[in-house]
């Protein structure tokens, strides 16, 4: 069994294990207990009453955090003609289709988000395995599968200024990102709202009982922090 460090166990011994933190306590507790040395990335994990194994029940939406996540966010976009001229100008890292679609059958991923225009999905169809397992495939769902070439500035725009996708692990379980060590503790409050209240609009119909189990703040290299839930929740509503 793998032993923790000292910085981590350090960390630990200051957070209650019995203890459910109100939002403003557990994000000062997450940014005290973040000991690496770099900008640790300040994490939720949210443990949701549904069933994965229910095509209904599954989780999967984005959301625009005010404040980005912190993150240089490379944007690739499968296009052609006007299409492509449009993404460029827009401020696509990289644009094209039948070259990147090669590169990326050769191993090459150095982007973090991808659009297609819908006419090029016949073409980018085919890297479903490569991308969908590292969650870059292009998806109707998320907004990352456009008709009209006009609409592609804006979804660039939202992706690169903080838009997240996010959805549940075959446990039932959201992992996605609220900030960074160096955000303030008011940066974090509101994008950690702001994902609480889309994953609350993105309750399936399907789910019964208890949506929203356990809310848990993390930085990258800190231990958890749980949350209490009906104030964390109370807190997203009002501020939505």
């Amino acid at each position: 069994m793998p032993k923790h460090g000292k910085k981590f166990v350090d960390a630990l011994k200051q957070v209650d294990p019995e203890r459910m933190y109100l939002p403003d306590e557990a994000i000062d507790l997450v940014k005290r207990t973040a000991f690496a040395n770099f900008d640790e990335t300040i994490e939720l994990h949210a443990r949701l009453g549904v069933d994965p194994r229910q095509a209904d029940q599954n989780v999967r939406s984005t959301v625009v955090l005010p404040y980005g996540t912190g993150k240089v966010v490379r944007v690739l976009v499968f296009a052609a003609g006007d299409a492509e001229r449009i993404a460029r100008e827009a401020g696509a890292d990289y644009a094209g289709t039948d070259e990147l679609v090669q590169q990326i059958q050769g191993g090459w991923l150095e982007f973090d988000s991808a659009i297609a225009m819908a006419d090029q999905m016949g073409k980018v169809g085919g890297l479903g395995r490569i991308l969908g397992r590292r969650g870059l495939m292009p998806n109707p769902r998320s907004g990352t599968v456009v008709r009209n070439p006009d609409d592609l500035p804006g979804v660039i725009r939202e992706l690169k200024g903080g838009r997240v996708e996010f959805r549940n692990d075959r446990t039932g379980i959201v992992h996605t990102t609220v900030g960074r060590k160096s955000f303030s503790n008011e940066m974090v409050r509101d994008n950690l709202y702001a994902m609480v209240d889309a994953l609350l609009r993105a309750k399936p119909a399907g789910a019964k009982g208890v949506y929203c189990r356990t809310l848990t703040l993390t930085s990258t290299m800190g231990p958890g922090v749980p949350l209490d839930v009906p104030s964390t929740l109370a807190n997203a509503a009002s501020a939505a």
